[in-house]
């Protein structure tokens, strides 16, 4: 199956997925969904592809996720609910870190078939997750003010909490990705790939998030029509 085909299959599957789980789970499953689609995605962003002509990382999809399950936190259950996932997930990151990477202090049996396999996977786990922890934190929690902040105008101006979530649900998770795009690829990849590989890899990811950031606004307002049906979840709150 072609790259193209696999990308955009995972994209519906990830973000039906998202929605399944605070459907079933409510926050506490948004919570489980950032702590898995974060370590996930650091594991996958190893893997360079090309796809629609553009030479890319994987995990994209999956970190594009963890954006909107923030969405839907801030929109469902405001910000301090939005700000404990971040929190989480940054914590599974570091404790993640430390784990891996004693994995490969042991001496493997002369049986063993999968030390070295490991070994060559999370080599470059350590530089790739702490750049990910320190720019995934400054990202998230710019995200998740931007979203506010944006709401808050809005209610404003137009005096209708429910109005405008496309804008605020697109506008903070473009901007957060631009910011993450740039500050997270060069941290990770500087001296791992050439630069036109790094240059190549920024367009492409952005590209990526900018498709991905347009194709969750719908997740968000079923997301909203859910909480509104099961307000034991939480009301959304600015």
């Amino acid at each position: 199956m072609p790259n193209e085909a696999l990308l955009l299959i995972s994209v519906f599957v990830i973000y039906i997925s998202v929605i399944m789980f605070f459907r079933l789970f409510g926050r506490t499953g948004l919570y489980c969904w950032m702590v898995m689609a974060t370590v996930a995605a650091n594991i996958e962003v190893t893997m360079v592809v090309d796809a629609f002509g553009m030479e890319q990382t994987l995990g994209n999809v999956l970190f594009a996720s963890t954006f909107l399950a923030t969405d839907i936190l801030s929109e469902t259950a405001g910000r301090k609910a939005a700000n404990k996932a971040v929190y989480i997930s940054i914590a599974t990151s570091v404790i993640f870190i430390v784990i891996s990477q004693s994995w490969m202090l042991y001496t493997p049996n002369q049986s063993d078939i999968a030390h070295e396999s490991i070994t060559r996977v999370f080599a470059n786990t350590p530089r790739i997750m702490l750049a990910s922890i320190v720019v995934y934190a400054i990202v998230q929690l710019f995200d998740v003010f931007a979203y506010h902040f944006i709401w808050e105008r809005t209610t404003r101006i137009c005096n209708d909490s429910s109005r405008f979530l496309w804008l605020r649900n697109n506008l903070a998770t473009m901007l957060s990705q631009l910011i993450n795009t740039v500050l997270y690829t060069y941290a990770a990849f500087w001296g791992i790939y050439s630069g036109k590989t790094i240059l190549n890899i920024v367009v492409s990811t952005f590209v990526i998030y900018l498709f991905t950031s347009l194709l969750d606004t719908p997740a968000v307002y079923i997301a909203r029509r859910i909480a509104k049906k099961h307000p034991s979840e939480g009301e959304s709150n600015v």
